[in-house]
């Protein structure tokens, strides 16, 4: 005897599937990608991405291409808001907010938008396991399916001058940079930049957390490689920045509904 017969398959149009959203004005997409912004702050601040006044999420401006939103100097992560923010030119100098800027640390951000304008945000916090792996001066190798988003598309920036305070210094960032995504700062800590505010952000998360598990795997043994062939086909399927911003939206659901103040 055969049971009832099954519901039909929904239609897939039906369903629901978040994609980056399309603007119709400069003034939506700039709320849109301070709102992002201001939501990334607070999760890294969740996190325990925060070290005193290290660490900075910037944001190019839809409409003044060479000007940069960032969270302000000082503001604990978690406390940030929309209205925080402040908006800097290339050389640092605020524009629009009440707030200073960390000079060192945006001097390293305008360097890299500057070299890569297809680069809408740029990630750097001092993070634990980002700058225990910087202070080895490695790179991440293939052994996750995470971390192979990194295969070959993130780079090491072999020096430390201390704090970066000169545009020279933030040119040669952005030169060890390149087309990359990613870049580890010798004895400093992770890099990350995408095309939205949530690939930038995501990738730091995945960042770190692949640091994490090679740090812990080296701990324990000997770590197995995935071979080239496969880390590189991972890559294609997982290393897009669209695929970091479908990652992502988890995150941003939960921010966005537990901590609804960040958008005031």
């Amino acid at each position: 005897m055969h049971g009832p017969t099954p519901p039909a398959p929904l239609p897939t149009d039906r369903l629901n599937f978040a994609m980056p959203p399309m603007h119709d004005s400069v003034e939506d997409e700039r709320r849109h990608r301070k709102e992002r912004l201001a939501g990334a702050v607070r999760i890294f601040g969740r996190l325990g991405f925060e070290d005193g006044v290290s660490g900075h999420i910037t944001a190019r401006d839809p409409e003044y291409s060479d000007c940069f939103w960032v969270n302000p100097f000082g503001m604990p992560f978690k406390h940030v808001t929309v209205s925080d923010l402040v908006l800097a030119n290339s050389d640092g100098q605020v524009v629009e907010g009440g707030y200073h800027v960390n000079q060192a640390a945006f001097t390293v951000h305008a360097q890299v938008h500057a070299a890569r304008p297809d680069v809408v945000a740029v990630a750097h916090c001092h993070s634990v396991y980002g700058r225990a792996l910087a202070a080895l001066g490695e790179l991440l190798d293939p052994l996750t399916q995470e971390s192979c988003a990194f295969y070959e598309d993130h780079a090491l920036y072999d020096a430390y001058t201390g704090v970066a305070v000169d545009a020279e210094e933030g040119r040669r960032i952005a030169s060890a940079l390149g087309s990359r995504k990613a870049l580890v700062l010798r004895n400093h800590g992770l890099l990350t930049v995408g095309d939205s505010v949530d690939a930038a952000a995501w990738w730091f998360l995945s960042m770190e957390r692949s640091s994490q598990v090679q740090l812990t795997a080296r701990a324990a043994g000997r770590p197995l490689l995935i071979d080239h062939r496969a880390a590189a086909a991972t890559r294609e399927q997982l290393g897009g920045d669209l695929v970091a911003w479908i990652n992502y939206q988890p995150l941003w659901q939960d921010i966005s509904r537990s901590e609804p103040d960040l958008l005031s």
